[in-house]
């Protein structure tokens, strides 16, 4: 595998010799061919360059050389395409892509990454290409296929020489996602990295503080930012943001003490970030809140007008000043300044909930209603049932008033039409304008000087801008409210003139105009001109977050929540505070005019785009793409998408730290095209100065009408066109990977379509030496796509087979070394990572979504070991069987498992307790009730089954007595309510009841619950706890709740949510009742669709909690079988199934998990374990330590699994001998270890992946015998030499040597002569 990029020695022959050929049949008056050739000197030096250096390497003063070699060999490069029509090797676009991507020219580097995938079959072996997909993805915010990119990088290179830099924006990206788990676990990963990385160690030491503050584990947070302030030497620009968060904290969180200690610790923590940093907006906004919370109006005022000098656009400043200017009384300019606020942020709710309160106050109902109405309409919203109401009494005051009572009414405020044209409004707006007109202005002059979101920054201008309230209150003036009141009475004439404009006579009319020309003049004298670069930091009561960045340097610095509604209580909301502290990654989804999008030929193109996924994306996913009008860009027009992110809201802060080399900004929360704000234009970008470069580096030109180009864009994927055949491979050698084909693993054919550069008429150029006129019929409007076809079955590109004995795979790894390809995961070389599957094709009609559940009914114990009945249940086309009466027909005591049979045996036994809220089953609102959504969040405690027993049976006596009290109801007022409550229950749910469910209860002890265990020793072999045919019963060692029995206690509404089992084995569920449980199913087929989903709501589809919304489900053609299980019913889960419960009434369940001896059941453990590791989740089965038991204990006949865990065998055998010999070369000592009885398979403590047989252990831990283990890749990072540690062996190559050679195919005869199966033998 090419690990470490392209090498360039052959691309630069290559090009050498495609250049004579061109030249020779030129006329010698031809030179331009001279000027573009590369002398042998820097071929060299450009052998050396590649996306690894991207922000190592400097293009300035010492790099100018270098970026100017750079810009010559792209001048090169693209001439040679150009001469060859595109007929060149792939690595020559790689290549390309790495050099323009060093010169910060993110469109063409993207667009040659996108052609050089479309070339090469195993891109994926390319980690390098991986790698500056992934960063340019990154620089284009489009999170969603960068951590696509970088995962890959890690799978199929874990030692790769970036992975700290990888592992660092992997956790920005999740942190923005706020899939906070996977966050914190990729900045600790960078953090033990002791490579070097754009963010210094303190800096990701600040990110994982703020995450336990996103998270509200306050405590943790507090203790992480102290710690930090300990550090010595630490940076200026750190210590001021880690003394914001500490003070705005402290304002913020009850937790932290009572109210005036924690006010006067806030002030005290923002001061000193304010010495460290008296340029940071942020802190003094902060500042001004925590004295407007103790009445210090004065000083508030004078830290809200620092705020405004530092950063004017910031929209929480200015509703804080129309708070302070409202409780002082003077509503002119409270009035401006909620005006201001909204201007700059026009979802900002709190402020347009203070702006119709303040209407009310004046009485202004119209007006007033208007603001409410506003409020309601914003994402952050958090109290719309409120606002509905009061927008419902004041139309019915307006209904009562008499006829023109109001037109008559002389109004104390302007309306909220005329507000807008305020002359404070106004003159920020103007400024505002003429700011974002100059920073255009400037970025296409500059194009490659974005802002570097690094700490060294430059600080905004000292110029300040004097904040509304000058010409009103005089902030630096008088110091009592009753004087500042007097200083704004010349301005009193104005305002009432204004309010009564509609009223004035002609002589009125002129004092008004005179008044407002003095004014205007009065404010152009006060006001000193914004620093074009100045932010626009917005927030808002839900998201108090998602703020916008500035173009040169909040510093470390996050949005803030902003005010509840009301004048007179300006009550913090529950935020986490500040910290833009790398905005860019954390900010990604924010409300910013010149966001950075995808290139429109580049989005098209599209096989590159998404080509990381392996199914089409449904509409309003993570990332949706919309076209804005054209626009004109050095005479060329092209239609360009703007990319935006829609992130579910929180109430939780989430900081960033401006350090990344490839200058992220933010995107849009709300759409480009908003109709509200008019259309949002981006500029065009071209690939190339030369348009036909242009097309060759694109592919195949093609005309896209607006909206349907952007559906197409919005939900391309790379086999959409094609139909893709799920079935289990015929050839067993690669059974493994068949779900995960390659994408380009057979021949193909690859058809490119883009909007015209040119539109509405574009030019025809040629690609390949084929007229795009000549292919335009075959591809009209049919959006850019690389056809995948499914892969034939792969054999390993290995010397050797799983047909070679041990010796001669021990010779093939003689001197092998590393050979760029991962030392650990088990598929075969030529599979790319594993990706989800597609949604079958044809998908079902709509008539087959709701199919049968497929029911055994049992009358007896023959019954129940009839064979086929485990044929049936282990059948891949049954993904679950429901086995009825089971424990009738065994005679099972269930009463062991009853609560009161638990109590007896051991009441102090330890349960999980889940916190949840009581819904219907086929629904999941969000806790206000407002809409449904799939996250299904609960919180987690213990207690024991005498309390859980306790709580049990108090919540049924309690529904018994609600039951009771609705029998005694009038009839007729029940059926009353019930159809109110149904017709209103489409609109809003809830309240919802909280109910705890009791789970994970663990009976693996055999001496607690020997006559439990012994009980379900009388079940049918395959489904029993321990079994000959359960694979499970081979890992020698205990795995809770997996090859154990786990209980759960439940009352009605307890859920389970949606999952598939641990490394997709199949599970056991016996309902003990006395009440059923509700089950929703869904084909293991169909588990890549609900990923999708679950990525769309930003959740882990492996970690988060999820309830799929079953209308999506059905929109999406995805089957789901429904039923219900009653007590003694058992319900066969089939491997791979993706399954979720409620309980319908008072139950306890138990269940297991199994492991039929299959090659269907293996094929899926082994894609999940590799999945796992892909997604850098641990993998509760080990499976290469479970191979290597089967192969010791059982004799297998079906080929299709002996061939599998016979390859899975030999990939670690050569690993081990490998590792062993390299490590021997190094002078390593390899110190014999050996195992224990019954000890656990090993997994890394850092990345948490399976470590066989050699494993490394620090000195420290081996001298206490506390073996803390790391894989290889691990310890590397933590200590490039090993000098820290010891390699302890757990097998000699001899006995693995043995098993390898041992484990052979075995025919069924045989089988039947030497031994009967254990599922043939009655207990």
């Amino acid at each position: 595998m090419k690990a470490c990029g392209v090498s360039l020695a052959t691309a630069a022959a290559a090009f050498g010799d495609e250049e004579k050929k061109m030249a020779a049949g030129k006329e010698s008056g031809e030179s331009k061919e001279g000027s573009c050739s590369l002398t042998a000197e820097e071929r060299e030096a450009l052998g050396g360059l590649d996306s690894r250096l991207f922000g190592f390497v400097s293009l300035h003063e010492d790099g100018a050389r270098t970026k100017t070699l750079l810009g010559k060999a792209v001048r090169c490069y693209e001439s040679l395409i150009l001469k060859a029509e595109g007929k060149v090797e792939s690595d020559f676009f790689c290549q390309l892509g790495h050099f323009n991507l060093l010169l910060e020219d993110y469109p063409k580097a993207l667009s040659a990454y996108q052609r050089y995938y479309s070339l090469q079959t195993d891109y994926w072996k390319n980690a390098a290409f991986l790698y500056g997909l992934g960063l340019v993805y990154f620089y284009y915010n489009a999170f969603h296929w960068a951590i696509k990119a970088f995962q890959e990088v890690l799978y199929v290179d874990p030692s790769f020489c970036r992975a700290k830099e990888i592992h660092l924006r992997l956790g920005l990206m999740f942190k923005v996602n706020t899939d906070y788990e996977s966050s914190l676990k990729h900045f600790q990963l960078a953090l033990m990295d002791c490579n070097p990385c754009t963010l210094s160690s303190v800096e990701i030491q600040f990110h994982i503080a703020h995450l336990y503050e996103t998270q509200r584990k306050y405590h943790s947070a507090k203790e992480a930012y102290e710690q930090l302030l300990q550090t010595e030497n630490l940076p200026a620009k750190v210590k001021a943001i880690v003394l914001q968060q500490l003070g705005w904290m402290h304002h913020n969180v009850d937790l932290l003490g009572d109210r005036a200690s924690k006010e006067s610790y806030a002030i005290q923590y923002l001061q000193k970030s304010l010495e460290a940093d008296p340029n940071s907006g942020q802190s003094w906004y902060f500042l001004g809140r925590c004295y407007s919370s103790i009445g210090k109006v004065q000083d508030a005022f004078i830290s809200y007008r620092q705020s405004i000098d530092k950063s004017e656009a910031s929209a929480d400043t200015w509703c804080s000043i129309g708070v302070l200017y409202q409780q002082q009384n003077q509503p002119m300019d409270a009035l401006q300044a909620y005006i201001c606020a909204v201007q700059l942020d026009h979802g900002h709710a709190a402020a347009w909930m203070d702006l119709g309160t303040l209407y009310e106050s004046c009485n202004q109902p119209q007006d007033a209603i208007k603001c409410y109405l506003n409020a309601t309409r914003s994402k952050s919203c958090s109290n719309t049932s409120t606002l509905a109401g009061r927008i419902k009494y004041l139309q019915a005051q307006l209904c009562n008033l008499p006829q023109g009572s109001l037109q008559n009414k002389t109004k104390l405020l302007p309306s909220i039409e005329e507000a807008w044209s305020l002359p404070i409004p106004a003159e920020l707006t103007s400024r505002q304008g003429a700011m974002n007109t100059a920073q255009q202005a400037y970025k296409a002059h500059h194009p490659n000087t974005e802002p570097v979101l690094g700490l060294s920054q430059i600080p905004l201008s000292q110029q300040s801008l004097p904040v509304h309230m000058i010409t009103s209150s005089q902030v630096d003036g008088p110091s009592s409210p009753a004087k500042k009141k007097r200083t704004s009475s010349p301005t009193k004439h104005l305002e009432q003139l204004r309010a009564n404009r509609d009223n004035l006579n002609e002589a009125q009319k002129r004092t008004l105009e005179q008044l407002e020309s003095q004014f205007v003049l009065m404010q152009q004298q006060n006001l000193l001109s914004l620093p074009h670069n100045c932010a626009n930091l917005t927030s808002s009561t839900e998201e108090p977050w998602r703020k916008q960045l500035s173009n040169s340097t909040q510093g470390l610095h996050k949005g803030q929540s902003s005010h509840l509604a009301g004048p007179n209580d300006e009550h913090p909301s529950f935020s986490t505070g500040p910290a833009q502290y790398l905005q860019a990654a954390s900010t990604a989804i924010q409300k910013q005019a010149g966001l950075r999008t995808l290139p429109s030929h580049s989005v098209t193109q599209g096989a590159a785009l998404n080509h990381l996924s392996s199914h089409i994306p449904t509409s309003g996913g993570q990332q949706g793409i919309t076209f804005t009008k054209e626009s004109k860009l050095s005479g060329n027009r092209s239609l360009v998408p703007e990319t935006s992110r829609h992130v579910e809201d929180t109430p939780n802060g989430c900081a960033g730290v401006k350090g990344l080399s490839n200058h992220v900004q933010q995107l849009v929360a709300e759409p480009v095209c908003s109709p509200k704000h008019g259309d949002s234009t981006s500029p065009n970008v071209q690939i190339s100065d030369n348009p036909q470069i242009s097309a060759l580096l694109i592919g195949k030109a093609n005309d896209i009408g607006g909206r349907e180009a952007c559906d197409k864009v919005n939900h391309f994927h790379p086999t959409i066109c094609t139909k893709t055949n799920n079935s289990v491979a015929s050839s067993p050698s690669s059974v493994i990977s068949t779900a995960t084909p390659s994408p380009k693993s057979t021949e193909q054919t690859a058809t490119h379509s883009v909007p015209s550069l040119n539109s509405p008429h574009s030019r025809l150029y040629t690609v390949n030496g084929e007229s795009l006129e000549n292919s335009k019929s075959s591809i009209k409007a049919e959006l850019a796509i690389i056809s995948q076809k499914p892969g034939t079955h792969i054999i390993p590109s290995m010397s050797v087979s799983i047909c070679s004995s041990s010796a001669e795979v021990l010779k093939a790894c003689r001197n092998l070394g590393k050979n760029g390809l991962s030392n650990s995961h088990i598929l075969l070389d030529k599979c790319p990572p594993p990706r989800p599957p597609t949604s079958p094709y044809p998908p079902l009609p709509k008539d087959k979504l709701n199919p049968p559940t497929p029911s055994i009914y049992l009358e007896n114990k023959r019954d129940a070991f009839f064979p086929p009945l485990h044929q049936f249940c282990t059948n891949p086309k049954n993904p679950v069987t429901v086995i009825r009466g089971l424990a009738g027909a065994l005679k099972l005591d269930l009463g062991l498992f009853s609560t009161k049979t638990l109590v007896e045996a051991n009441n102090e036994h330890t349960v999980e307790v889940r916190t949840q809220l009581l819904q219907p089953a086929d629904e999941n609102w969000d806790p206000t009730g407002t809409k449904k959504i799939w996250r299904c969040e609960s919180n987690r405690s213990h207690t024991t089954i005498a309390k859980y027993a306790q709580y049990q049976a108090s919540s049924f006596q309690e529904s018994l007595r609600e039951e009771n009290e609705k029998r005694t109801q009038h009839k007729e007022y029940s059926d009353t309510e019930s159809l109110s409550s149904d017709s209103s229950g489409r609109r809003r749910k809830g309240p919802f009841k909280t109910i705890k469910f009791g789970t994970n209860i663990d009976l693996s002890d055999d001496k607690k619950w020997k006559l439990q265990l012994h009980e379900l020793t009388k079940l049918p072999a395959f489904v029993r706890v321990v079994s000959a045919g359960n694979l499970l019963s081979h890992l020698g060692h205990t795995v809770l709740g997996m090859n154990t029995v786990q209980l759960y206690m439940k009352v009605p509404g307890s859920r389970t949510p949606g999952h598939q089992e641990n490394n997709n084995f199949c599970s056991v569920n016996i309902n003990i009742g006395p009440g059923d449980c509700e089950w929703f199913v869904v084909p293991e087929d169909y588990w890549g669709v609900l990923n999708d989903f679950c990525e769309k709501n930003n959740l882990n589809f492996l970690m988060s909690s999820w309830w799929p919304n079953l209308e999506d489900l059905y929109e999406a053609n995805v089957p789901v079988y429904r039923f219900i299980q009653r007590p003694g019913d058992l319900v066969w889960i089939n491997a791979g199934t993706v399954h979720w419960v409620q309980a319908v009434g008072w139950c306890n369940n138990i269940a297991w998990n199994v492991g039929p001896l299959t090659a269907c059941q293996y094929k899926l453990a082994v894609e999940r374990y590799e999945w796992n590791k892909l997604q850098s989740v641990k993998s509760v089965v080990p499976m290469v330590h479970l191979s290597w038991n089967m192969a010791r204990n059982i004799k297998v006949s079906d080929p299709k699994l002996f061939e599998m865990i016979k390859y899975c065998l030999l990939k670690i055998l050569k690993q081990c001998q490998t590792l062993r010999e390299a490590l021997i070369t190094a002078g390593k000592e390899v110190i014999w270890h050996g195992r224990t009885n019954d000890e656990p398979a090993h997994y890394c403590s850092i990345c948490e992946v399976e470590v066989f047989d050699l494993l490394f252990v620090t000195n420290e831990s081996n001298s206490q015998k506390t073996y803390i283990v790391h894989c290889q890749d691990c310890a590397r990072k933590t200590s490039g030499t090993l000098d820290n540690f010891v390699v302890l062996e757990q097998y000699k190559m001899e006995d693995l040597i043995q098993v390898y050679d041992q484990f052979t195919l075995v025919s069924e005869f045989n089988m039947l002569l030497h031994c009967h199966h254990p599922l043939d033998i009655m207990p």
